[in-house]
C-alpha cells in the first residue's frame, strides 16, 4: 500500500509540476506527517525538489530538444521506419510509440492495409488523420512539448484493456544490463504498460542508442521480440539477441 502510494504521489507531482503538501494530503487522504515521510523518500531519488510549502518536479536526464534529436542518424531512422512498416498486416491493432524514428512509420504504410493505430504522439496522430485505411485511437490528455506526446489520465488502467497485436517501441537508450530505457517518468508509465499487454514487441532503435542507459528501464531486453536497427550496432548485442532468440533486422548503410 505504502509503495504504491509513493509511486502515485511521484506521478502526481510530475503531472502537475509543482504541488503543495496540503494538496497531496487532500488527494491521497493521508496526514501531513505521512505525506512528509513519503515525499522524503521521493526526494532521495532526485526526481523532485522542495519549494516553499510543497515540492516541484525536476527534469532528470532531460532530453535534448525534439528538433535536435530528429536529425541524429536521420537516414537510419528513415530506413528503420520503412522496414518496420512491413510488419503491419491487415486487421492489426498496433501501438506506435512516441519517438523520432517511430514517427516516420506511417509514411511507409501501404495504403491498402487496413489497420487500427493507437498512439500518444501528435505527429503520428496527424499522419494517421488523413489515411482512410487507418482507424485511429489516442491516449493521454496532457501535451508534453519535449516529446510531442500526450500523457496522463490513468493510462495503466486504460491500456490494459487494449488487445494490441504489435507494439512499435522507441527508446532513449538500450543497454545489456539496464535494458530499454527512457528519461521521462510519465512516458515510462505508458511504455511499460504497452509492453506488458502487446502480443508482439518490436524495438526501433538506431546504433546511436546502444550501450547507453538513462533514468528509467521500461522493459528488459528479454521482453523484445524483434529489434529493427542500424547495420553497425555492437557485436555483443547481436550475440545476446541470438542467444535469447530475439529477431534482428538491420538496415543497410
Amino acid at each position: 500500500m505504502k509503495a504504491s502510494r509513493i509511486i502515485a504521489i511521484e506521478k502526481y507531482i510530475h503531472t502537475h509540476g509543482s504541488v503543495s503538501l496540503d494538496e497531496l494530503c487532500d488527494v491521497f487522504k493521508v496526514s501531513k506527517n505521512t505525506i512528509r515521510r513519503d515525499v522524503d523518500i521521493i526526494l532521495k531519488k532526485g526526481t523532485i525538489t522542495k519549494v516553499y510549502g510543497g515540492v516541484q518536479a525536476l527534469e532528470t536526464n532531460p532530453l535534448k530538444p525534439y528538433t535536435e534529436r530528429d536529425v541524429v542518424a536521420a537516414a537510419d531512422k528513415d530506413k528503420i521506419a520503412a522496414l518496420a512498416a512491413q510488419h503491419i498486416e491487415p486487421g492489426d491493432f498496433v501501438y506506435i510509440d512516441s519517438g523520432t524514428t517511430t514517427r516516420h512509420l506511417i509514411d511507409y504504410l501501404d495504403a491498402d492495409i487496413a489497420c487500427t493505430v493507437l498512439t500518444n504522439n501528435l505527429d503520428i496522430m496527424n499522419a494517421c488523420a488523413d489515411r482512410s485505411n487507418i482507424t485511429l485511437h489516442t491516449i493521454g490528455n496532457t501535451f508534453k512539448q519535449a516529446t510531442r506526446s500526450f500523457v496522463g489520465i490513468n493510462l495503466g488502467d486504460t491500456i490494459q484493456h487494449y488487445n494490441i497485436t504489435k507494439a512499435f517501441m522507441a527508446a532513449t537508450a538500450v543497454s545489456l544490463t539496464a535494458g530499454v530505457t527512457n528519461s521521462d517518468l510519465l512516458e515510462y508509465d505508458i511504455k511499460k504498460n504497452i509492453v506488458a499487454v502487446a502480443n508482439e514487441v518490436l524495438l526501433l532503435a538506431d546504433a546511436t542508442k546502444f550501450d547507453k542507459a538513462t533514468l528509467l528501464t521500461y522493459a528488459p531486453l528479454s521482453a523484445i521480440d524483434t529489434v529493427i536497427t542500424s547495420a553497425s550496432i555492437p557485436r555483443s548485442y547481436l550475440a545476446y539477441f541470438e542467444a535469447q532468440s530475439i529477431a534482428v533486422e538491420q538496415v543497410q548503410d
